[in-house]
């Protein structure tokens, strides 16, 4: 199961010195693990508020009961790598009856699953540190499967004997293929291991009850959660004071920690050394601290090394996108600092676009998130930052400039304000309804741009991706449904639900705080057309060509995704669409790609990636996973000096045996890549959008 968490955007800031740290959190006896007074309360409330105030309603049945256990054993044993079947077979017997233990409440049984698995857990680690005093023959043929999450659970100990023989034999191997010597290798591994075992029996009674309830939430969508009275200090902290950490998205993913997102303006994007898709596998403190192995590390485990007090300095160990474990890594140092809302403001750059001798000018909009500064607004600052004043600028400033078009770049632009989403708009529609909001009771409403007048009426285009999400895709959405822009790229998220916070405590004043926090789904959007951003995301008018499929990414790919719906229109006039216009777009692009080796090559380097993701097993021959890797290294080398070589640059040395590679070098060069003018999905939606501008004229 994917698990996602917010460093830097919703921040995790520094705790005093006076919290306790993973490191000197005590040790807590198995059998001291029960249900409390204030868990049972806080179950038969959450049991209250999801059946009442959730959008869908879903009742506390067997039927859900069933997917509740199956959640929950996913949670403890995602991988299948630490029950036997004899246990899942025992576990079965409440398949039917864990409604009745949250109804009640009576939890016991739940606390005993988790007894069952720290059990077998230390079983696991045990069995792996024996594995390090023997010496393994990697010429001997044999594979691992890389993910288990829907293999056959083991019938037996042998059986996870050998799961477990590959696993270890797997991370020799890869700290082999990075260089490491045998006593090097043995102490990473001890520690790791050991590491694993120390957080296992480190977590408390509530951290069992808050797995239990999440797998309750996470059963019904996967938005709904619930937080800890620890957690919910955290979250209030994060809110409450400045924006400070290093400003990434991450995810677990494979015992892996991926940075999912760079958040625009902050410390990670400022040093320019970090991308998505990167993985984290280790982390130091400081400018000389030891490197942290966090390979298999929990999630939140991984953030409370990452967090820090401001201006000091974590170390990220970074295997790279693409790249297989194993291959050489990079150590990037970044100085914990605010966010700052300036960094993350919108802004323009100029594209020239050159078709059969005609060079058009297209203006370019980035827009990182849609921003508000809620503080300055209320304090009555006249000139307080949002998105759209900032954009209204720029467009003046464009238009100057005499441009053909205007370009809104909203990829990896996750959302933010609704209101700067609907005001945006309504720079480019005359007026009337942005978006629906249907809630839990049905009931809904529509949010509308009134202020009559275009701030731009001239050919717009909305690029977006699959990590463009909420406000983005509302917005893109109300562009399309208006035919006011052509949007291109790929399907966006598919987040169209609206979560809200429900403080538990209010139900119960006598627990004093000690009940947590319920962030619940209320509420779903739909586009003006009637149809839910949900689940679907806003399919573009003019898609690019991606070696993947979409299934596979945002919303779509989430356990128990709430689905899409329509509801009925909006009132709503739309300009006149030219259903032939937009088909020759299509045929142009299509033309244009397959001439294009920058574009054909960056769908190569992608589809390498994607063959790398879906890979079934890891062979445990040293001699084929070298190959495999030099292979993989190279042919990616080769398109990428394809990119360099159309756009006007010296291509890269494919000699990595006799050529010693500065890492920061070619981090360098895999910025400028990334920059306006060597973006190459950016300069073709711009070409698309030249090419729509001429069709107007």
């Amino acid at each position: 199961m994917k698990k996602i968490l917010v460093v830097g955007l919703l921040s995790f800031v520094f705790l005093s010195s006076s919290k306790t740290t993973l490191a000197e959190a005590p040790i807590i006896p198995a059998e001291s693990l029960k249900a409390s007074l204030e868990h049972e309360r806080a179950s038969k409330i959450v049991t209250y508020v999801l059946g009442n105030y959730h959008y869908e309603k879903t009742p506390l049945n067997d039927e859900l009961s069933e997917k509740i256990l199956d959640q929950y054993i996913k949670m403890l044993d995602p991988q299948r790598t630490h029950f036997l079947k004899t246990d899942i077979d025992s576990f079965s017997l409440h398949k039917h009856l864990v409604d009745d233990y949250l109804k009640k409440p009576a939890l016991g049984p739940m606390f005993n699953i988790f007894k069952t698995f720290r059990k077998r857990l230390e079983n696991r680690i045990s069995f792996s540190l024996s594995q390090l005093e023997i010496t393994f023959d990697f010429k001997k043929n044999e594979s691992l499967v890389i993910d288990r999450s829907k293999e056959n659970w083991a019938t037996d100990v042998t059986q996870l004997n050998n799961i477990w023989r590959k696993k270890v034999k797997n991370d020799v191997l890869s700290l082999r293929l990075a260089g490491k010597d045998s006593n090097e290798i043995k102490s990473k591994l001890e520690t790791r291991y050991r590491g694993a075992l120390r957080r296992a029996k480190q977590l408390n009674s509530d951290d069992v009850f808050q797995t239990i309830i999440n797998s309750f939430t996470t059963s019904i969508d996967p938005h709904s959660t619930y937080f800890s009275p620890r957690q919910s200090e955290n979250f209030r902290i994060r809110m409450s004071l400045s924006l400070e950490g290093i400003g990434a998205v991450l995810q677990s993913e494979n015992e892996l920690t991926l940075i999912k997102e760079i958040v625009a303006g902050g410390p990670a994007d400022l040093t320019e050394a970090l991308f998505p898709s990167d993985r984290i596998i280790g982390i130091g403190q400081g400018e000389s601290g030891p490197l942290v192995d966090v390979v298999g590390w929990r999630l939140d485990d991984v953030v409370d090394l990452i967090r820090g007090p401001k201006k000091s300095m974590v170390r990220l160990e970074i295997l790279r996108k693409g790249s297989s474990v194993g291959a050489p890594t990079d150590v990037v140092a970044i100085t914990r600092d605010t966010i700052k809302l300036e960094d993350q403001a919108a802004k323009k750059t100029l594209l020239n676009v050159t078709h059969e001798g005609i060079t058009s000018k297209i203006g370019v909009i980035m827009i990182p998130t849609f921003y508000l500064d809620f503080d300055a607004r209320s304090r009555g600052v006249k000139n307080y930052k949002s998105t759209t004043k900032d954009v209204q600028k720029l467009i003046t400033e464009l238009v100057k400039e005499e441009v053909e078009g205007i370009l809104i770049d909203l990829r990896s632009n996750g959302g933010g304000s609704l209101s700067e989403a609907k005001k945006l708009t309504g720079l480019f529609i005359d007026y009337g309804p942005v978006v629906q909001v249907k809630d839990s009771r049905g009931r809904i409403s529509t949010e509308k741009d009134d202020k009559q007048g275009f701030v731009f009426k001239g050919p717009l285009g909305v690029l977006v991706d699959r990590n463009s999400a909420s406000a983005s895709e509302i917005f893109a959405g109300a562009m399309q449904d208006y035919n006011r822009a052509i949007v291109i790229g790929e399907a966006t998220f598919g987040k169209g639900t609206v979560q809200n916070l429900v403080d538990l405590n209010g139900f119960d004043k006598s627990m004093k705080g000690k009940l947590g926090e319920l962030k619940t789904t209320i509420a779903k959007f739909f586009r003006v057309n009637g149809e839910s951003t949900q689940h679907r995301g806003v399919i573009p008018d003019v898609t690019f060509p991606v070696p993947f499929s979409s299934a596979k990414h945002g919303e779509r790919s989430l356990d128990n995704a709430l689905a899409w719906e329509a509801i009925k229109p909006a009132t709503y006039l739309p300009m006149q669409q030219n259903d032939l216009r937009l088909k020759k777009m299509s045929t142009l692009h299509s033309q244009r790609v397959k001439t294009n080796n920058a574009f054909q090559s960056l769908m190569g380097i992608e589809e390498l990636i994607e063959q790398t993701r879906n890979e079934k097993t890891l062979s445990l021959m040293e001699s084929v996973r070298k190959k495999r890797y030099s292979e993989n290294r190279l042919n990616r080398r080769l398109l990428e000096n394809k990119i360099r070589v159309f756009q006007g640059r010296e291509p890269l040395t494919t000699d990595f045996e006799s050529t010693a590679e500065d890492a920061s070098e070619e981090s360098k060069d895999k910025i400028e890549k990334y920059s306006e003018e060597f973006d190459v999905l950016l300069n073709e939606a711009a070409a698309i959008l030249s090419d729509w501008a001429q069709a107007h004229e």
